[in-house]
């Protein structure tokens, strides 16, 4: 990446980052992977309680295996075996966990996070349970405002994850969304969150690199 361009990243992440504060969210800035492992092991105690969201970012930065490798009593959705009845149980499990990981479909410049989910149970323990809320999002999943974040979910997120997932949907062979009626679609609760009532909960740390969808 040339200078410009970092230049005028690095401006709009500094932006990000203090309108989280203002929304009484915490803004972290990580270089690399190595960075984002630092900041995780300021922000996590061990032998806490943890859980994920579904989120191909947190196999990228290497944080699924960082939880199985710690010293943490992890609430593992992706380990092998499971039964679908495992998986609610964990789903439901994780509102009462210390931390919950997770990325966000995209992040405003004006400090909100933004998504979309099927099955609600992420967006659900972003917004209440869990004690602690890890947001980690890659440069990638920044946008100027809500409405660029929307126009990124339903005509980027949401596809590329539809096809990830093999599901019988008209974004997954078009590539945007068509507000179908598909009994796979993916798309059921729209979210946005502006604000916290408590300024300790959701930690977001955007790393400068290109990460999940």
């Amino acid at each position: 990446m040339d200078q410009n361009t970092e230049f005028v990243i690095q401006r709009h992440i500094e932006r990000t980052l203090e309108n989280l504060k203002k929304n009484r969210m915490n803004g972290y800035y990580a270089v690399n992977q190595e960075d984002l492992m630092e900041i995780l092991d300021t922000l996590c105690e061990r032998k806490s309680t943890v859980s994920v969201g579904g989120s191909m970012t947190l196999f990228e930065t290497g944080v699924i295996n960082w939880l199985r490798e710690e010293d943490f009593e992890f609430y593992d959705r992706y380990a092998e075996g499971l039964t679908k009845e495992d998986i609610t149980e964990i789903y439901r499990k994780s509102f009462g966990a210390n931390y919950y990981f997770t990325s966000t479909n995209a992040v405003t410049e004006d400090g909100e996070l933004v998504n979309i989910d099927g099955t609600g149970n992420r967006v659900a323990s972003m917004i209440y349970g869990p004690d602690k809320v890890i947001v980690i999002v890659g440069v990638n999943k920044l946008v100027k405002d809500e409405a660029a974040a929307w126009e990124r979910l339903r005509n980027f997120a949401a596809p590329t994850n539809s096809v990830r997932l093999n599901r019988k949907t008209p974004c997954a062979v078009t590539g945007q969304c068509s507000n179908c009626n598909s009994p796979e679609r993916i798309c059921a609760s729209y979210v946005t969150i502006k604000r916290q009532m408590n300024p300790d909960r959701i930690h977001v740390i955007i790393v400068d690199e290109r990460l999940g969808y």
